[in-house]
C-alpha cells in the first residue's frame, strides 16, 4: 500500500483501518439511486467495497494522477469508471444526467466547497455519506443557539436531514492527521421550495454570520434598503440564535 505518497498540498490522509472503510460504505443506503460517485478514492479504500455493491453503478473522480495511476493498476474494470479531474470545477451532468449519490473521504482543506457544490446540485444529490473533520462535522450538524453553528449549518439543514454516524481517531490514517475525523450522512429532506428568495436567503445567511457577534440590525445593514421597517424582535437577535424557518421570515422581510 505504499504506492501513493500522501501529498500534503491535497490534504491527503489515506484511511487505513479497513472496519472504519466498511462502515462508511454501509452507511450508504442500499434502497437509494444506483449512480454514486466517490469523491477523492485515494487508494482506494473505500473503493474496494464500493466495487462489491450490487445496487449501485459507481464512478470516481480523483484529482491526483499518482492516485489514478495506482488505482487503474489495482483495481481491473475501472475503465469508464475513474475521472482523473477536480471535483470543485466538474461538470457533473456530463457524467451523471440524473440524480446520484455521494461518497467519499473529503480532503479536510476543501470540505466547505464540496458542500457548497453539493447544495448547487440539492434537486439531483438525494444522499451524501462522508468523512470529514469532525469540528466541521459538529457544525452542519449542530442546532441553532450554539457557538459552532454557522452558514454551512444553516444552508444543508435547509435542505437535508444529517446525521451523525461515527467518530474516527488520527490513527486510523497515514499520516495521522492532527485533528478528530467523523461520518456524517446527509439525507434530502422533503422541501422542494423555500419559499422566499434563494439567492438573498443565501446572501442574508452569510451575512449574518460574517458578523456573528453583531445583532442582525447591524450586521445586515447593507442588506437593509433605506426606510425599511426593523422593528420587528428578530433583529434584536444574533445570527446563531436563528433556525432555517427564521431565516427564511427574516429574507421573506428584507425582500
Amino acid at each position: 500500500m505504499s504506492d501513493v505518497r500522501p501529498k500534503k498540498a491535497l490534504g491527503q490522509h489515506f484511511l487505513t483501518d479497513q472496519s472504519i472503510a466498511r462502515s462508511i460504505v454501509d452507511a450508504l443506503s442500499a434502497d437509494g439511486v444506483r449512480d454514486v460517485l466517490e469523491v477523492g478514492p485515494g487508494m482506494g479504500v473505500l473503493t474496494q467495497y464500493l466495487l462489491q455493491r450490487p445496487d449501485i453503478d459507481l464512478k470516481m473522480v480523483e484529482l491526483d494522477g499518482e492516485s489514478v495511476a495506482y488505482l487503474m493498476r489495482t483495481f481491473p474494470g475501472l475503465e469508464g469508471k475513474l475521472l482523473e479531474a477536480d471535483y470543485l470545477k466538474l461538470n457533473i451532468q456530463k457524467i451523471f444526467p440524473g440524480p446520484y449519490r455521494v461518497i467519499g473521504n473529503f480532503p479536510y482543506n476543501i470540505s466547505s466547497q464540496i458542500f457548497f457544490k453539493i447544495l448547487e446540485d440539492k434537486d439531483v444529490v438525494p444522499e451524501v455519506v462522508c468523512m470529514i473533520q469532525k469540528e466541521v462535522a459538529d457544525r452542519i450538524a449542530e442546532p441553532p443557539g450554539s457557538k459552532t453553528y454557522g452558514i454551512l449549518s444553516v444552508l444543508l439543514q435547509a435542505w437535508y436531514d444529517i446525521e451523525y454516524v461515527l467518530s474516527v481517531g488520527p490513527g486510523a490514517f497515514n499520516p495521522p492527521p492532527k485533528v478528530k475525523s467523523a461520518v456524517i450522512r446527509l439525507k434530502r429532506n422533503s422541501r422542494t421550495e423555500l419559499g422566499c428568495d434563494e439567492k438573498l436567503f443565501k446572501q442574508v445567511v452569510k451575512t449574518a454570520f460574517n458578523q456573528r457577534r453583531k445583532t442582525l440590525r447591524n450586521a445586515l445593514k447593507p442588506l437593509i434598503k433605506e426606510g425599511a421597517d426593523t422593528s420587528d424582535p428578530i433583529f434584536d437577535l444574533r445570527a446563531e440564535k436563528l433556525g432555517v424557518e427564521d431565516f427564511v421570515r427574516l429574507t421573506i422581510i428584507l425582500n
